[in-house]
């Protein structure tokens, strides 16, 4: 995937046809990926971007204080960056105001598209609790149904608690278990609970639930994160 530096709009040449071809190419490949219904890690890719050029624009102090910068020295060993400031002119500035004003307006387009995909496959997912749920469901399985792919994915997953500078997170830990292939022994999400039960001891009454969409989606770039936001909100 095509990428932009986290300071793109800043880096030398300075040239507003230059950023603008630059951004244009990067954005004609989210779309292609949007058009597929590929949300990840474009959307939060969008997302970086689009957020970080409001920031500079709301701040145009910080932008003339700090930005743009050019890496004149790195000392691997003390891990110490030195930088010169390129910009002390007017003339500078208002091109990089140029840059960021009309990126802005293009990453908003193609992030309301992201937005609208990513709500349109939230409202096809539904999610059930299967079994007696234990006291804190934190730690148990997922079990996911994509459309109409055949089998039922199972995930055992983790909820940890992390904190930030002001307040507390939740975020969940996920990784792959099996795959049930749907034949009379384990059709239902009840009877693969019962097995997991059966054949994985650490967790003997584990919370479990089905995350099941009604249309196939792209597992690892939509389907997947998406399920596991799903479960976050549920659990929550």
């Amino acid at each position: 995937m095509s990428k932009l530096n986290a300071d793109w709009f800043i880096e030398i040449p300075l040239d507003f046809e230059y950023k603008k071809y630059h951004l244009l190419a990067y954005l004609k490949e989210i779309n292609h990926h949007f058009h597929k219904n590929r949300l990840y890690p474009n959307l939060n890719d969008l997302v970086f971007h689009y957020n970080n050029l409001q920031k500079f624009k709301k701040d145009k102090t910080t932008l003339q204080d700090s930005f743009p910068v050019r890496l004149t020295h790195a000392d691997t060993e003390a891990v110490k960056l030195t930088y010169e400031k390129l910009v002390n002119d007017d003339e500078l500035m208002m091109e990089i105001e140029r840059i960021i004003s009309y990126a802005i307006v293009k990453l908003g387009s193609v992030l309301k598209e992201g937005k609208e995909i990513y709500d349109f496959v939230e409202s096809r997912l539904t999610i059930e609790s299967i079994g007696v749920m234990p006291l804190y469901p934190y730690n148990g399985y997922m079990l996911l149904k994509n459309g109409d792919e055949k089998g039922i994915l199972v995930y055992e997953y983790q909820v940890t608690l992390f904190e930030g500078k002001d307040e507390k997170y939740r975020g969940v830990h996920m990784h792959y278990v099996t795959k049930y292939d749907r034949h009379f022994l384990y059709g239902t999400p009840e009877s693969i609970r019962k097995d997991l039960i059966h054949k994985r001891k650490k967790l003997p009454n584990p919370a479990v639930y089905h995350v099941e969409s009604d249309i196939t989606f792209p597992l690892d770039q939509t389907l997947l994160p998406l399920a596991k936001r799903t479960l976050m909100k549920h659990i929550s």
